[in-house]
């Protein structure tokens, strides 16, 4: 996850910050369909299902830094990335072809899902 660095650290703190979002949205009736899903481009760190909305979305921790510092972290470019790779999970998922497909972003502070953005970004699929 950007805004962490690389180290192992990180990479705990962000499989933790993942694993408690996931939490949370089973928790709201959703059905988590995939994790770290990784193809072309990007990846996607969970895509969820419910109520015919198929959920791409981004995880981020998110302690010290503000508002303005998460959008630049889900910049343009991040985003056609996450778009890009949501157009191959469906491509290879064909069962949710006529599911209304969504982008979210969980923002993650002191272990819990502290705020929830839907429909955060948009993209042509």
């Amino acid at each position: 996850m950007s805004g962490l660095g690389g180290s192992a650290s990180a990479s705990s703190a962000g499989r933790s910050g993942e694993e408690e979002a996931a939490a949370s949205l089973l928790a709201e009736g959703w059905l988590v369909v995939a994790r770290n899903f990784r193809a072309g481009p990007g990846e996607i760190d969970i895509v969820a299902a419910k109520d015919g909305i198929l959920c791409f979305v981004e995880v981020k921790s998110w302690e010290r830094l503000g508002a303005a510092e998460l959008s630049d972290s889900i910049n343009a470019a991040k985003r056609r990335r996450i778009v890009e790779t949501a157009k191959i999970f469906l491509a290879l998922h064909r069962e949710y072809t006529s599911w209304r497909i969504r982008f979210d972003v969980l923002l993650l502070r002191g272990g819990g899902v502290a705020e929830r953005y839907e429909s955060a970004f948009t993209g042509e699929l």
